[in-house]
């Protein structure tokens, strides 16, 4: 045996502030496939086969580790024990599954003694994994395609859980359900055990093509994730209710590349833009010469407690759980917010790192000092090497662009400067053309024909009055209605908390149609008093915004009604159908008191709104989005009934690039804003300044799939307390579930997947209060979801 000198050194004169590789150690065999062990202090691993070696990761890099002796055969799996007093590890291999109290071994090795473990296991077999349940009590030894529950005091089998047809790779204890095992295969399936019965509680189907490797259990969500060996990862609900649905599916290997286009695309335009600066994107591939894979040997949850970098761009994002993905290839950061990478750190990427390619990898939970160490073995060489990561700095060089990418440009719903003279929103003088244009009478015909001034009407010319007296019989019913209008305003400010958390009950839920009906678009007023619903049997829906009484119905469509929107002051209501017309309803008459016909329009009206303050019209027709100047009035002539008073105009086109349709159009109506958002079918969002009457920023594949849906928060409840969130907006697409974007920095604070993965939600609207979502989905298509968090 070589003596500890000989045995190990540290990498010297490396200067990436990200990683820096402490120490590496040579073994005599191959330890490429073993499972590796971190705690708060300490690193786990075997060398030379059979030898167990603790490393102290607070000590100085020059002292050498704790070696154990016990072991015959090499040792194939470690873990650490979940109390830290006192700490045990768990060793295991064929012949031993040994139980070690890290104390104890460390008082007898000062004392010149050989330190000796608890022998709890033997002759088990091929041991792949262990772990200590949460009271250190018992062990999980997975070996072959069984599982043993061990007690951690002496030898005894617990239980022995049969039922996976090939070799388990991951078992772990569910933490608040008591005797709850979950546990991974090589046959692609996962199972739930009660070990104190050893009774089967679910078993799933085959998840995927290749072998499930690594298991994670996410106590904050109720969520497993288990990552396969073609680097997917799978996350499964373990709520109550849910029986184990898929939640998410993530492929590591296409989030790196969207993750890379992004970081291009921030650094392309800012190079643009400043063309002093020059980058050197030595991270970034190109392509890959080889075609690899990135099979999920770990995962861990990621610590960010240090501050990442900017202050000012802190996001929910920022302080978002995040998880560490250990592959052969490098270690990748995952937000559980949004399900994207945060960053990404191969190994080949930095020539002082001893090892390129892994074959096991552990990380440590918790961080110190902003600093996290990572315990990797070689796949093709009998090394070990100990890395220290620094968080916040790999963090920091990869998302700084990202950050700033949005900022830079100054992107705000909420005007930050005044209007231009060349903006097309500037139309001063376009309300008096209009009216002079809806026929009026000429002045000129109102004189008198004797007279050359007028003068009061003796009351000759007037019709004979039928009635003598009639009554204000509306009175009371004015005062009711200013009443209830007052409580609703007043239970808006009391009942509605001003809480930033995700909406996540479910509240009510109504039939609105007799039959299966598609619901295509819900919006709420202004005032969250009103709720419209558009469907797919060509009426209109007017609910009270808590789902109660009769809705107004208005009809008048040939078609699916696609969107709905609603006036500033709550009295107009604009919709748009699949039969190419736009109509504009007075919420007081079923009748439309604007009507544009299928000749203005040669495709299907998508998206239609009021916008800056009830001024103009913006409605998406094809792969353009249109700005009218409409007229409204209700009024009739007693000679010509039949002829609509109400005139419209177009004042501007506005085209999106690369694509063939608009899918979504969103803008804010509520106060004066600039910004007007715009979804293609090429799965892109493109951000539209109308000041400046252009187009200000694109973001690239926003889902998977077309976006169905842009909503943004546009009530008056955030206007005092949080400015922020006016910048905040979501986005459904196809079976890809709902996502949280942020204006300011052009990405997805977070991912929800609120209905089966299935289907699809179909309409979102939120409450302007900022604590209601109200979604319709195809697997309750009869149904409107009203979401509220208290």
């Amino acid at each position: 045996m070589e003596s500890p000198v000989d045995l190990c050194f540290a990498e010297e004169g490396c200067s990436s502030s990200i990683v820096l590789e402490k120490q590496v150690f040579r073994s005599k065999v191959p330890e490429s496939h073993v499972q590796l062990a971190c705690s708060m202090h300490y690193c786990a691993f075997p060398l030379n086969g059979n030898e167990l070696c603790i490393l102290n990761t607070t000590d100085d890099p020059d002292c050498q580790p704790l070696h154990l002796l016990g072991h015959h055969h090499s040792i194939t799996a470690l873990a650490f024990g979940s109390k830290d007093d006192p700490l045990l590890i768990c060793s295991a291999s064929r012949d031993y599954v040994i139980v070690w109290n890290l104390d104890e071994c460390v008082k007898k090795f000062l004392q010149g003694v050989m330190p000796e473990g608890i022998v709890i296991g033997t002759l088990l077999g091929m041991v792949l994994y262990v772990r200590f349940s949460p009271d250190d009590e018992t062990v999980a030894v997975c070996a072959g395609n069984r599982i043993y529950m061990l007690n951690a005091k002496d030898e005894a089998i617990l239980a022995e859980l049969e039922g996976h047809l090939a070799p388990v790779t991951a078992a772990e204890f569910c933490p608040w359900e008591k005797n709850r095992l979950i546990s991974v295969s090589e046959d692609r399936s996962f199972k739930v055990w009660d070990y104190c019965t050893g009774l089967l509680i679910y078993q799933s189907a085959v998840i995927t093509a290749f072998p499930l490797l690594s298991l994670f259990i996410d106590e904050e969500n109720k969520q497993i994730i288990t990552g396969c060996a073609d680097g997917q990862l799978w996350i499964f609900s373990l709520s109550s209710g849910h029986q184990y649905r898929c939640v998410v599916h993530i492929n590591i290997k296409k989030e790196r590349e969207k993750f890379y286009n992004k970081i291009r695309k921030s650094e392309q335009l800012d190079e643009i833009q400043n063309p002093s600066k020059a980058y050197t994107s030595n991270n970034l591939r190109e392509e890959e010469t080889v075609e690899t894979t990135f099979p999920v040997l770990r995962i861990e949850p990621c610590d960010k407690s240090i501050n990442v970098g900017d202050e000012e761009h802190s996001l929910p994002t920022v302080n978002a759980p995040c998880l560490w993905i250990g592959s052969s290839t490098g270690l990748f950061i995952i937000n559980m917010a949004n399900f994207e990478l945060e960053a990404v750190l191969h190994y080949r990427d930095f020539s002082t790192l001893s090892i390129q390619f892994a074959g096991s990898c552990a990380l440590m939970r918790k961080a110190i000092n902003g600093k996290v160490f990572c315990l990797l073995t070689s796949m093709f060489e009998n090394r070990i090497a100990l890395l220290e990561i620094n968080v916040a700095a790999l963090l920091r060089s990869q998302q700084s662009a990202l950050h700033l990418s949005g900022s830079e440009k100054g992107l705000s719903v909420v005007a930050r400067c005044s209007l231009l003279p060349t903006s097309p929103l500037c139309l001063k003088k376009e309300k008096s053309q209009l009216v002079n244009k809806k026929g009026i009478k000429s002045p000129i015909k109102d004189q008198p024909l004797v007279f050359h001034n007028k003068i009061k009407s003796s009351g000759y010319t007037s019709a004979p009055q039928m009635t003598m007296f009639s009554p204000k019989t509306n009175a009371k019913q004015n005062n009711l209605e200013l009443k209830c209008k007052r409580s609703c305003k007043r239970r808006n400010k009391e009942d509605y908390p001003h809480v930033n958390i995700p909406p996540n009950k479910s509240e009510r839920q109504i039939i609105v149609a007799d039959k299966p009906t598609p619901i295509c678009c819900i919006r709420y007023s202004g005032d969250g008093e009103l709720l419209a619903c558009g469907l797919a049997d060509k009426t209109l829906l007017a609910f009270n915004s808590n789902l109660t009484g009769t809705p107004t119905v208005y009809s008048g469509h040939d078609g699916a009604v696609n969107s709905v929107g609603w006036s500033h002051d709550n009295n107009w209501l604009v919709s748009s159908s699949e039969d190419r017309t736009l109509r504009i309803w007075s919420v007081s008459s079923a009748e439309p008191a604007l009507c544009l016909g299928k000749e203005m329009f040669r495709k299907s009206i998508r998206s239609a709104q009021f916008y800056y303050i009830d001024t103009f019209i913006l409605l998406s027709c094809g792969a353009e989005f249109h700005m009218l100047r409409c007229y409204l009035d209700t009024s009739k002539d007693e000679m010509k009934r039949y002829r609509n008073k109400s005139i419209c105009k177009s004042v501007q086109k506005f085209p999106m690039a690369s694509t063939v349709e608009i899918t979504s159009l969103s803008a804010v109506n509520e106060f004066y804003s600039y910004i007007v958002l715009a979804a293609g079918s090429n799965r892109a969002l493109e951000v539209f300044d109308l000041n400046v009457g252009c187009s200000a920023a694109v973001i690239a594949d926003v889902h998977s799939r077309s976006v169905h849906q842009i909503c943004q928060n546009k009530g008056s409840a955030f206007s005092s307390q949080q400015y922020e969130a006016y910048n905040l907006f979501l986005t459904t697409a196809i079976g890809d579930g709902i996502k949280l974007w942020d204006l300011r920095t052009l990405r997805c604070e977070r991912h929800y997947k609120g209905h089966s993965s299935r289907c699809h939600p179909c309409g979102i609207a939120v409450s302007p209060c900022g604590q209601f979502i109200a979604c319709g989905s195809e697997d309750k298509c009869d149904w409107i979801l009203l979401c509220v968090t208290y």
